[in-house]
């Protein structure tokens, strides 16, 4: 499952259906709400992107190859899951 903003509508959802084995959720806010208000699955990827811009060379695209910037993505969440586990 992949949560994506409502600016990614479009032809992303065809093209993540045709050659991705995964379903893509667009996370929609309301109109009528004003200000800021928490939505479900959104806060999410938000946190997620927090935890990237700890780590330099995330917080900016440095990267020329697509597959660099992956491999840093799986670096990155393995040392935090493993500074996890670490503390139990």
């Amino acid at each position: 499952m992949i949560w994506a903003d409502g600016g990614y509508a479009g032809k992303l959802i065809g093209w993540v259906d045709e050659n991705c084995s995964w379903k893509l959720e667009i996370v929609k806010r309301s109109d009528d709400v004003k200000g800021f208000k928490v939505l479900p699955k959104r806060w999410i990827v938000e946190r997620t992107f927090g935890w990237f811009n700890r780590y330099r060379r995330l917080s900016k695209d440095y990267e020329y190859h697509p597959e660099t910037e992956e491999n840093m993505i799986y670096i990155a969440m393995t040392h935090l899951m493993l500074k996890r586990l670490a503390r139990n």
